[in-house]
């Protein structure tokens, strides 16, 4: 008998993880695995309103909370998947999610697709740690993007009740020649905003330019959020000269096309992060990868085996690492087929299918 499941979760536009992450999860051979169904629960249709509250945005969640109570009445789910927030205004309105499903008494599993949860609670009022702490006594489980990560649920469930869930995709990657040759083409695939890098990736150019290094040139793919570190960034690569190519992201090109003819894949966040996805796709493109200590990141790039962990804002230690990749092709080769491994190993779509079920299963038999 396949179990019942109702996964609640926002369909892009916007494109960003946990859409994309949704996107992947409802197509994929959960399907076969249970009775699938899902509730669309997107509020936001762009970037620009994330965070931002309108009469509009009210009306639309009133009516999600309507259509989730629809679907709790009539497909009885053995078990709810929701995603959560780690904000005080996106929590609030997860929360009634929940308690939604406890009414219906169905059982509940959350998931995090980020790592601030406990900083942000930490650095709330006491009213709204309180409101935090009882509304998680209502999920019979919860799922984050590492096992590094668990920490951040210890106060509230036990660890046994605590599953990980790291990022999957099955992507069409053009064949890769690997090149030994020193003119290494770099890329950077995100949002072009300073809490993802951008800005110390395009400073460390110039400071591998200085260096005296020539034989490297810059992909960046992504959109501008704001116009400041637009100006400031484009400012720096008309300045020095470096050879750096910008593309938005909705260029016609596939991404994989870019990162199957790169080297190197850069980004180095400043901000707390889940699992990233670009970093998914840039293992399964056999990259070596560049980054920062930010949530699950050092469970999919491991420092000095299949790239490098550099400290956050520190554009000279990146170009450092560069230029070792540069200067040693054979090691950037090992490092890419080694993330190539990894990703067939532990990121494809199968098994984050898999560990979904294990969770999924857990959960329904022991509740």
């Amino acid at each position: 008998m396949k179990y019942k499941l109702l996964i609640l979760g926002k369909l892009p536009p916007p494109y960003m993880g946990p859409s994309i992450a949704f996107q992947i999860l409802i197509n994929s051979e959960l399907k076969n695995n249970f009775i699938l169904d899902y509730l669309d629960v997107t509020a936001n249709q762009n970037l620009n309103t994330l965070g931002k509250w309108s009469v509009k945005k009210i009306a639309t969640n009133f009516s999600i909370y309507s259509r989730l109570i629809k679907k709790l009445a009539k497909v009885q789910p053995d078990i709810v998947l929701i995603p959560i927030s780690q904000t005080t205004l996106g929590f609030f309105k997860d929360s009634i999610f929940i308690i939604l499903c406890y009414i219906y008494r169905r059982r509940v599993i959350i998931q995090l697709r980020g790592s601030g949860f406990k900083t942000w609670v930490q650095n709330s009022g006491w009213l709204n740690r309180f409101f935090v702490s009882q509304v998680l006594k209502i999920p019979k489980g919860v799922i984050v993007l590492g096992n590094n990560l668990k920490y951040l649920f210890t106060d509230y469930f036990p660890e046994s009740a605590i599953y990980i869930v790291p990022n999957g995709g099955n992507y069409v990657v053009p064949a890769r020649e690997y090149s030994t040759t020193k003119d290494v083409k770099l890329i950077y695939l995100a949002n072009l905003q300073p809490s993802k890098g951008i800005e110390d990736v395009i400073n460390a150019m110039v400071h591998l330019k200085k260096s005296g290094t020539e034989q490297f040139s810059l992909t960046i793919i992504g959109e501008w959020r704001e116009n400041t570190t637009k100006e400031k960034c484009l400012n720096t690569i008309e300045q020095f000269k470096l050879p750096v190519t910008i593309y938005n992201s909705g260029v016609s090109k596939n991404k994989f096309d870019y990162l199957s003819t790169s080297d190197i894949f850069l980004f180095t966040p400043r901000e707390p992060e889940g699992h990233p996805w670009v970093i998914v796709e840039a293992m399964a493109a056999g990259l070596p990868v560049i980054s920062t200590n930010q949530g699950a990141i050092v469970e999919s790039v491991i420092d000095e085996e299949n790239g490098y962990i550099v400290p956050v804002k520190s554009p000279e230690e990146i170009a450092k690492k560069i230029k070792i990749l540069i200067e040693n092709p054979d090691l950037r080769i090992k490092m890419g087929k080694l993330s190539r491994q990894m990703y067939l190993s532990k990121f494809t779509e199968n098994q984050m299918v898999e560990n979904y079920t294990r969770a999924f299963t857990t959960v329904i038999e022991n509740n």
